[in-house]
């Protein structure tokens, strides 16, 4: 396992992890929105031996710089491309989660060359409405991230997964992550709408939902997944938005196999 720092166009600083051989194909993970790169964590034993697996952490989040809210897409895209060009990837497996799938999909359409297959997982070319995230924000200026986990908490797990002790670890790293970290994503999610750039794509790509997500429920998943032909879409039964979470070994194999599929491994 390799850190890196890499500044951003705009001067921040983004932390970066890269585990596996340095020759192996690339695979760069982008995660939720009040998460680190250590969301993909349970996954890791499960994936493909021999990968070049990227993760890194948003502006905000993790170990990543916090800077003032509100964010804009384009920086939070720009950032990606700053950790990719950093690292000289290309041609990589992109994996976006969430906000991270709306990452990968801005990304795909700015630097083509950078990914040459793309998976979105529980996300959409546009997720709720302005009123819906300035409401997420206000509550938790005002309530912290503390007092107001609870209420998104319910929107990441399945019934089987949420008040378990196995959810306390992710609660935990929601309550860590910045009010302006989270606040500045958010905005970003409000503003963007990417239905006719995602329509554009013509790369490979596979669409993963959670049966029980209620921030990006399955239809809302498939309906930005057919905006590119010949996409696939897989739905995990009794997860909700974090399934790489609750059902890390079968999350890892769609993955595995839309590697396999594409020839990228």
């Amino acid at each position: 396992m390799t850190e890196y720092q890499v500044t951003s166009r705009d001067g921040v600083t983004l932390h970066a992890q890269v585990d596996g051989p340095d020759d192996g194909p690339v695979i760069v993970f982008a995660n939720a929105l009040g998460t680190t790169l250590h969301l993909w964590d349970p996954i890791m034993p499960y994936l493909t031996p021999g990968l070049r697996v990227v993760r890194y952490d948003k502006r905000g989040h993790g170990r990543s710089d916090v800077t003032d809210a509100p964010y804009t897409m384009g920086q939070l895209v720009s950032d990606a491309e700053a950790v990719c060009d950093a690292l000289n990837l290309r041609d990589t497996l992109f994996v976006g989660l969430s906000v991270g799938g709306m990452i990968g999909q801005g990304l795909a359409v700015k630097r083509p060359e950078i990914i040459r297959a793309l998976v979105l997982s529980n996300t959409a070319a546009k997720i709720g409405n302005p009123e819906f995230w300035q409401n997420r924000i206000d509550l938790i200026q005002n309530q912290g991230m503390a007092a107001a986990s609870d209420v998104v908490i319910k929107r990441w797990f399945g019934r089987a997964f949420y008040g378990t002790p196995a959810m306390a670890p992710w609660k935990t790293m929601l309550q860590a992550t910045s009010t302006a970290g989270y606040s500045g994503v958010c905005a970003a999610i409000a503003g963007t709408d990417f239905y006719t750039p995602t329509s554009g794509l013509r790369i490979p790509l596979l669409g993963i939902a959670g049966s029980e997500d209620a921030s990006t429920p399955p239809d809302l998943v498939r309906e930005t997944v057919d905006l590119v032909p010949g996409s696939q879409f897989a739905l995990i039964r009794r997860t909700g938005h974090l399934p790489c979470v609750e059902v890390p070994e079968a999350y890892a194999g769609h993955i595995n196999s839309f590697l396999a599929a594409t020839g990228h491994t």
